[in-house]
């Protein structure tokens, strides 16, 4: 049985995303969850070689990329991005029975999520002050150790911890989507299903045109970038690093172009290419044609 890690403890979005990815057989039977304190944590027990594969959030459509979870994935021995999936969050108020909402004075939260519910906990507890919990399930947690009156967390955690919710559905954009992604060592990347994604991290000379190059490898061959985003290595002021993501697959051969061209002159990561969930921006060109009639030159064929 393959032991899987998430962010946790039990009761966390993560948590929820790895059972989707279960059910929706990612994996080749059940598996052994194993809970971490944080998205470089659960990431690190792949590396020791204490789990096959981890769980963790990438991608908020509220607030944008979880640089933990970047960081982690772009430090220490490469790990590769196989699976991923979507969850549209909403979240729930829990608190210890018979508070009620108007009897809350802390708010236990973790950043992220204090984040996707500023405007609904300004109009609905203006008073109350925040404790900064270190997940969503963990806030529960803060709850039931009498650290804070009520929490911004799952259902689930509020069923696994007897905790009641006193508001439920509590998001200030509809609609609120998290990717999870599936972690594991390098491997063969899954098979291309033509809707795919493929995403990297570039470490690029402090020269000029440096960057307006690389992206020029994907805009001469038609490849559509999904995803800009620097984040500083921490070595010094000025210094960063870029993830990109792009539609397509490392076994299609514009991106296997590009990546190849990149390669020649930055320092790349290639974090994985696997089929997504919703489909995003224009596949890349297929160069069938173009490859035929090179190997018809080749072959000395006339009249082409």
């Amino acid at each position: 049985m393959p032991r899987i890690a998430y962010f946790g403890p039990s009761g966390t979005f993560t948590e929820m995303a790895l059972a989707e990815l279960e059910s929706s057989a990612a994996f080749e039977g059940p598996v052994e969850r194993v809970a971490a304190p944080s998205q470089g944590a659960a990431l690190d027990l792949i590396r020791s070689g204490d789990v096959d594969g981890a769980v963790v959030p990438i991608e908020s459509s509220v607030e944008g990329s979880i640089s933990a979870t970047l960081d982690s994935l772009a430090i220490g021995p490469r790990l590769q991005i196989v699976a991923e999936t979507e969850l549209e969050v909403t979240f729930t108020i829990l608190a210890g029975s018979g508070t009620r909402l108007a009897d809350v004075r802390t708010l236990a939260a973790y950043p992220v999520a204090a984040a996707q519910v500023r405007m609904w906990v300004s109009r609905n507890l203006p008073n109350a002050q925040l404790y900064t919990s270190a997940s969503n399930a963990a806030a529960a947690e803060d709850v039931v150790a009498g650290h804070a009156d009520a929490a911004v967390s799952t259902a689930l955690a509020g069923e696994r911890l007897g905790l009641t919710a006193v508001a439920s559905g509590v998001a200030d954009h509809e609609h609120a989507i998290t990717r999870f992604v599936l972690v594991t060592k390098p491997r063969s990347a899954p098979r291309s299903t033509g809707a795919d994604r493929t995403s990297i991290v570039l470490e690029l000379p402090n020269e000029p045109g440096s960057l307006m190059r690389a992206f020029a490898e994907f805009a001469t061959r038609g490849i559509d970038l999904t995803r800009i985003e620097s984040r500083p290595t921490r070595t010094g002021l000025g210094t960063y690093r870029f993830y990109l993501d792009c539609v397509g697959h490392i076994d299609d051969a514009a991106v296997a172009e590009a990546l190849k061209a990149l390669h020649r002159t930055a320092r790349i990561r290639f974090l994985g290419s696997w089929p997504a969930t919703s489909a995003t921006g224009t596949p890349p060109p297929s160069d069938e044609a173009a490859a035929e009639w090179l190997t018809q030159l080749r072959k000395g064929v006339a009249d082409l």
